[in-house]
């Protein structure tokens, strides 16, 4: 069975950065697709970053040159490091493991607040 918990967000100030981290249990994590999606209230849930089990990395136009994916197989993690922050990234961001043959499963997602 699939879980995914995220942590690391919170309220930060424009300009600022946070670091999200996505731990992975119950499947083989290396072999997965691992992403970040948001959800802004009254919004869609967009894609923020994904990189594959081969490293390959995809980023959203709106976050490029500031947000950093990044996985660690041996951990079963992967992490957004996101700098630079701005009010419009405000929304619950969530972890996504992909596979071709198993489909996909979510964490609970955390909210990240960017304010003064």
């Amino acid at each position: 069975q699939v879980q995914l918990v995220e942590s690391g967000g919170g309220l930060v100030q424009p300009g600022g950065s946070l670091r999200l981290s996505c731990a992975g249990s119950g499947f083989t994590f290396s072999s997965y697709t691992m992403s970040w999606f948001r959800q802004a209230p009254g919004e869609e849930r967009e894609l923020v970053a994904s990189i594959t089990s081969t490293g390959n990395i995809n980023y959203a136009d709106s976050v490029k040159g500031r947000f950093t994916i990044s996985r660690d197989n041996v951990k079963k993690s992967v992490y957004l490091q996101m700098n630079s922050l701005k009010p419009e990234d405000t929304a619950v961001y969530y972890c996504n493991a992909k596979h071709w043959r198993y489909g996909d499963s979510w964490g609970q997602g955390t909210q990240v607040t960017v304010s003064s």
